[in-house]
């Protein structure tokens, strides 16, 4: 009997099993089976010739310096499956100090940005030179040759260079650095290659035009409300919302005149009956979610696109009337828009007053640091430990400082007494956001188990932040 048929029997007696298919000799067919297959491999491997090929590059000299044996030895540990939720937050201080890790992790860490995009703008820096030898050769870890690979710098003697032929992450990181130091030149320097980019490297750059934003950015996004990639158009469309004298702005402001009126102390709603093609171009969807009727999507998303500053000169109240006003019908659609308008806007006023109607978390993100802390503690102590509260939580900005702290710490120590095993989520997210210095704040307050874990996690993120410094 040659190879190739000893093989397709032992193939077959597997597939049908054992008890219908002896295998002769030994006294266990399963056993005998099994090593008569791994015998027939050994063989088949140890006959094989290698095959000719050529050396591999070698990877270049690194440049970046690496970070501390304590803090691989840590990274290794959250790797493992030590407080794995703390992956980001490590690999964001790394980054952000210009740190590559150590090249034993590296196959790890790839193998884990492969699975978790959040994660990806962190380890073009992190992974050096090594990292990118190491994602030419292995198609699964390609995503990296996009991503930033260093801290980018507008007046760099290869500025020019990056921006020509730089990945796409060191693209958006120089337009962004350049931003920041020259608004105006951003823009024209974006606008130079603008037919020429990727439709999804477009969007990307608009977003990056969103700091330092300004009415001199108009005529560049109202173009670009014309682009054939509807995420463009969208992004334009969103960043010419938050310029109220834009001329978008104005035409949102002329349709929903039609829309919304005060009668008898009550606002009227009347919905539009079509979304035309002027509607779609100023970032209006035609086609509503799953389970959402037409009008009432597109009346949403018209009231989201109009500029706050309207609706005191349209129906005559201010923000703390108009979200405590009756609305008879559509007015779910109405609040709803409004709520994306302030998150949009960045207006305090009616993020302030709309909280006070919904506590959602985008509403707490867009209020200052100060106020954010106050309405979240003040919050947490008026309210049960529910979905809402955590919700409410993960909008506060960390790290979360004293006032906060206490408030959900003494949160934790309240329920700890009637519903110990509903603290998981409260406990890790207390954790993670608040301020790691502040963690003798919780090991003095109790000796209770959640308040210690709060502890103990905290200290680890302190040490952490310790070793990356």
């Amino acid at each position: 009997m040659n190879a190739s048929t000893a093989w397709e029997e032992l193939v077959s007696a597997a597939l049908v099993g054992t008890d219908r298919r002896p295998v002769p000799g030994g006294s266990a067919p399963e056993t005998e089976l099994l090593e008569r297959a791994a015998v027939h491999t050994l063989r088949m491997r140890a006959g094989q010739r290698l095959a000719g090929g050529e050396p591999l590059s070698v990877a270049p000299a690194e440049e970046q310096p690496v970070v501390s044996r304590a803090a691989a030895d840590r990274l290794g540990r959250i790797l493992g499956g030590e407080r794995p939720r703390l992956l980001a937050e490590w690999l964001e201080t790394a980054a952000g100090r210009g740190y590559r890790v150590s090249p034993h992790l590296l196959p790890e860490l790839l193998d884990q940005g492969a699975r978790d995009r959040s994660i990806r703008p962190h380890l073009g820096v992190l992974a050096g030179h090594r990292g990118r030898w190491l994602a030419g050769l292995n198609p699964a870890w390609d995503f990296l040759l996009q991503e930033v690979t260093a801290v980018a710098s507008a007046a760099s003697d290869d500025a020019r260079e990056v921006w020509e032929f730089g990945t796409s992450g060191d693209r958006r990181a120089h337009l962004g650095a350049v931003r920041s130091a020259d608004p105006a030149g951003a823009r024209q320097l974006l606008a130079k290659t603008w037919e020429k980019e990727a439709p999804e490297d477009r969007a990307a750059f608009l977003e990056v035009l969103a700091a330092g934003l300004s009415p001199d950015d108009e005529p560049f996004l109202e173009a670009a409300l014309d682009d054939r990639r509807r995420e463009v158009r969208h992004q334009a469309a969103d960043l010419l919302t938050r310029l109220p004298d834009s001329r978008l702005g104005r035409r949102m402001a002329g349709r929903v005149t039609r829309y919304l009126t005060v009668e008898g102390g009550g606002i009227q709603v009347t919905p539009p009956v079509v979304c035309d093609a002027a509607m779609e171009r100023d970032g209006i969807r035609a086609k509503p979610p799953r389970g959402t009727g037409e009008r009432g999507w597109w009346l949403q998303q018209a009231v989201a696109r109009t500029p706050l500053g309207v609706w005191t000169r349209l129906l005559g109240r201010p923000p703390a009337e108009l979200v405590r006003m009756e609305i008879a019908d559509w007015g779910r659609e109405v609040m709803a828009g409004w709520v994306r308008a302030a998150v949009l806007q960045g207006d305090p006023e009616w993020a302030r007053e709309l909280f006070a109607w919904d506590p959602l978390a985008d509403l707490l993100a867009a209020l200052p640091g100060a106020e954010q802390e106050s309405l979240a503690a003040d919050f947490v102590r008026r309210h049960g430990l529910d979905g809402q509260l955590i919700m409410v939580l993960g909008g506060a900005a960390a790290p979360w400082g004293a006032h906060l702290t206490r408030a959900v710490l003494q949160k934790i120590l309240e329920v700890s007494g009637t519903q110990p095993w509903n603290l998981g989520e409260l406990t890790r997210l207390a954790g993670e956001r608040i301020d790691p210095a502040l963690y003798g704040v919780a090991e003095r307050l109790s000796p209770e188990p959640p308040i210690q874990e709060v502890a103990a996690l905290l200290r680890f993120r302190d040490d952490m932040l310790k070793e990356l410094a």
